[in-house]
């Protein structure tokens, strides 16, 4: 199963090849589906590779090989969009319909620091295909790419996706997004002492940081990871 922005993918890099005999550049690509970046070209494109509809040739420029396509559905079960109930009346356009055993594109919001806290990113810079199983049905979810080795020992590595289930509230031992005198934000486990926050990192390099109650705003729980190797 392929998401929409999957498929179009597949359609530009089809038509391109068919009709120029050489896929389309990133660049064109990236203009083609509506993409911000070239990391979101090469993701999609490492999903179809591994769903068995390209293969990416070694040591040659733009050397994409159109395996096969998908098969058309019957009229009445056409494309439906759906989205994750987040108990809100108004859905986001970044997260593609998917199927409970399919992949749900979310918004990719920015980098989270990982280390020493970066100032916060908040705008969608692309999206990213997640497993639609690692999605809970009552709350917004979103991706941000890691930053920094400072929860490596929870298998968190620089560069890394981590998907974020949206919540203001989390209990100890939480790991968390969590915003920081209101303009930084550092992922970190969440830790509440009295009157005061601890962002626990998970690796020895970092100390613990102590904040007062009102200085720390929970954005959202980690629900999952996805690793490009």
């Amino acid at each position: 199963m392929l998401t929409k922005r999957q498929k179009d993918l597949l359609d530009v890099i089809h038509d391109g090849i068919a009709r120029e005999g050489i896929c389309p550049s990133f660049d064109e690509m990236k203009k083609a589906v509506g993409l911000r970046s070239k990391s979101g070209i090469h993701r999609h494109l490492a999903a179809l590779e591994e769903r068995g509809f390209i293969r990416r040739l070694p040591h040659r420029a733009r050397a994409i090989e159109v395996i096969k396509l998908p098969q058309p559905q019957p009229k009445d079960t056409g494309f439906a969009p759906k989205v994750i109930d987040g108990g809100r009346t108004e859905t986001s356009p970044a997260e593609e319909p998917a199927e409970s055993t399919g992949t749900l594109d979310l918004p990719m919001m920015g980098r989270i620091a990982a280390g020493v806290p970066i100032e916060a990113v908040s705008n969608v810079l692309d999206s990213v295909p997640v497993p639609a199983l690692m999605l809970s049905g009552n709350a917004r979810h979103y991706a941000l790419e890691v930053k920094g080795d400072s929860m490596i020992e929870e298998g968190i590595n620089d560069g890394d996706v981590v998907v974020i289930r949206e919540t203001k509230t989390a209990d100890n031992g939480d790991i968390v997004v969590a915003f920081v005198e209101g303009h930084e934000a550092t992922l970190k486990r969440f830790r509440a002492k009295g009157s005061k926050i601890a962002l626990e990192a998970a690796n020895p390099a970092y100390s613990t940081q102590e904040y007062r109650g009102d200085q720390v705003e929970v954005q959202g729980r980690l629900v999952g990871l996805i690793r490009t190797y």
